[in-house]
């Protein structure tokens, strides 16, 4: 009887959808939140959200994009010294190989005979090397430049929920609580799908992601309107 095995597993796609819309929805909604305790014209609210959104979603694809390529230089670098090592001590590493297959078990003369046999294709060698010594995956095409734009385009999603009463009510005030009220629900789903993704409870999670979300505006609403006392 054939048996299938579901493991979920977070790609680095999702992962960076995550890292975009959860500041997206977090950072532009406490200065929406912020910027109405202070003024009444949602005009002015729009233009700052609308210019943070630009900044800060360059920001963090910028960030994805320096992570990435940190990264590949990385793994390329390790790379280059596994194949430096295999040419200079091969008993060294074959030693590597053999105390790898040492912690699964495997006699000594079958660890040799392995360590033997992998020796003779150079590549799947170092590959083994990096895979089970270092723990390192080769890192897909393009990965810096394509973490960039999906972090960047899901900053400017989840930027732009919070924002959206506002080009419709004319009233900071009474936008705010419209905003309030589809961020709130968004951030609920977007954490419950995120704790989905990444193997948490997604009801927690949820309610977690929603807590953020809602003290970082109450406290920019609140120091808001400390600062200009209205």
């Amino acid at each position: 009887m054939h048996h299938d095995e579901h493991h979920l597993k977070s790609s680095d796609t999702i992962r960076d959808i995550v890292i975009g819309m959860s500041d997206g929805l977090t950072v532009p909604f406490a200065l929406a939140a912020g910027l109405s305790g202070a003024v009444n014209s949602s005009g002015i609210v729009i233009t700052a959200g609308i210019a943070e959104i630009v900044a800060g979603s360059i920001a963090m694809g910028l960030g994805g994009f320096l992570a990435g390529k940190t990264e590949a230089d990385h793994y390329s670098a390790e790379l280059q010294r596994e194949y430096d090592e295999v040419e200079r001590v091969p008993e060294e590493e074959k030693a590597e190989v053999k105390e790898v297959f040492a912690n699964f078990g495997l006699s000594d003369a079958l660890q040799t005979q392995v360590a033997d046999e992998m020796a003779k294709d150079k590549d799947k060698w170092v590959d083994f090397m990096m895979r089970y010594e270092l723990g390192l995956e080769k890192p897909l095409a393009n990965r810096a430049s394509r973490s960039a734009i999906t972090i960047g385009l899901s900053y400017i999603v989840g930027g732009i929920i919070p924002l959206t009463p506002y080009f419709f009510e004319s009233n900071s005030q009474i936008a705010l609580a419209y905003s309030c009220v589809i961020t709130m629900i968004c951030l609920f789903v977007f954490g419950y799908f995120k704790s989905k993704v990444t193997g948490q409870p997604p009801i927690s999670g949820a309610f977690k992601v929603l807590i953020i979300g809602a003290l970082a505006a109450a406290a920019a609403f609140g120091m808001a309107k400390l600062i200009t006392g209205k």
